[in-house]
């Protein structure tokens, strides 16, 4: 009897140690330090993003005048004494930036030789492709001073993010698991969160567009707009406007940078009114997949967070600091709804998928099942 025991504890003993180190194990744990990986790229990315917005809202893009080299020094060999005023936040954008390029690069191989979805593997070599067209960009504004070339330089950077976070939520195991979520495909609005994604990013290319003219506010008041709910713009208007300018030592304004202002206004009210109706159906509708009700409650703190600090953007007459961080959380809501909006069609995907192969009567009339962020 005893001897039975022992050798049943030898076996359990020697299957536990076999299944720790076995390739479906091993498998899991390099997974999950490429998704640990790609994580960390979209949390350097953010910082780069952060950098960046710090440079233009400080006005010293043009600190460091030469580019790849930075006063004639090899970038990465330049004195650190020499950071300083200006020049430290322009130098250290660009050493961060470096930085996200070598983890991109690292992460598109690791994708390449690890990943066996060939979109997924397709991802990593377009973040590859963008990096280097973002850096590319980077340096003709400082060597052709176009403030076009800055706009597209902001822009490619939030959509590089939003990239990067999808390639991270797609390598998550919780991904996987997506697929055996059935919901309602007529209430799963993948569409509208998809909608409310593009004008988030849009509403950044108007920010970026207004950041890069390198002027003082078009509109100086919040919530009305030079003392009304609708601008004057007209050519007597904008002859008292400007005079109360020059008095004031503001730059000039034209009507297209007070409507351009006040497009951003109008479009962040449409993106507030159209999350919170998307938030209220997803909470009504999807209380069985914690990961999207989580993700909404996450999504509406950042927009209360980041209409807040648009109008102390305008109310500090755009302190770098407080708009530096409207543009975070702006490119922090972009990341959560690609993360929503991917969801929602992985839902639907998986549902259609389900409905062609088995019962496709049986559409709408099956529970969710439990979906949590693993």
């Amino acid at each position: 009897m005893t001897a039975a025991i022992c050798s049943h504890r030898v076996i359990f003993a020697t299957v536990g140690r076999s299944n720790s180190n076995s390739p479906t194990v091993l498998d899991r744990r390099y997974r999950t330090w490429l998704n640990r990986f790609t994580w960390f790229a979209a949390v350097a990315t953010l910082l780069l993003i952060c950098s960046g917005g710090m440079v233009t809202s400080k006005g010293v893009g043009l600190a460091v005048p030469d580019w790849p080299t930075t006063f004639g020094y090899n970038m990465f060999l330049f004195p650190v004494s020499k950071w300083i005023g200006g020049i430290f936040f322009e130098h250290t954008h660009r050493l961060i930036a470096s930085a996200v390029g070598f983890l991109t690069i690292i992460l598109a191989i690791w994708l390449w030789r690890s990943e066996d979805r060939q979109w997924v593997r397709n991802l990593g070599l377009i973040a590859v492709a963008a990096v280097i067209l973002q850096g590319v960009l980077g340096g003709l504004r400082v060597t052709m001073l176009k403030d076009e070339i800055g706009i597209f330089h902001a822009c490619l950077a939030q959509a590089f993010l939003g990239l990067i976070v999808l390639i991270a939520l797609v390598t998550t195991h919780f991904w996987r698991t997506l697929s055996k979520v059935i919901a309602d495909e007529r209430r799963f609005a993948a569409i509208t969160a998809i909608a409310i994604t593009i004008a988030i990013y849009v509403q950044l290319a108007l920010g970026a567009t207004m950041r890069h003219q390198h002027r003082d506010l078009a509109i100086l008041d919040f919530p009305t707009a030079n003392g009304a709910w609708i601008p004057d713009s007209s050519a007597s208007a904008l002859v008292k406007i400007n005079a109360w300018r020059d008095a004031h030592a503001l730059s000039n304004v034209d009507a297209f940078q007070i409507w351009l202002q006040m497009a951003h206004r109008f479009l962040a009210l449409l993106i507030a009114i159209a999350m919170i109706a998307f938030c209220l159906r997803t909470w009504r509708d999807a209380r069985h997949a914690p990961a999207l009700w989580r993700l909404s409650i996450l999504w509406l703190a950042l927009l209360a967070c980041q209409l807040t600090l648009g109008a102390w953007t305008i109310w500090s007459n755009k302190a770098a600091d407080i708009a530096t961080t409207h543009v975070a959380v702006g490119a922090a809501m972009l990341c959560f709804g690609v993360s929503i909006s991917a969801i929602c069609w992985r839902i639907q995907s998986g549902w259609h998928g389900l409905a062609v192969r088995g019962n496709p009567e049986h559409a709408g009339k099956m529970p969710v099942t439990q979906a949590g962020l693993l």
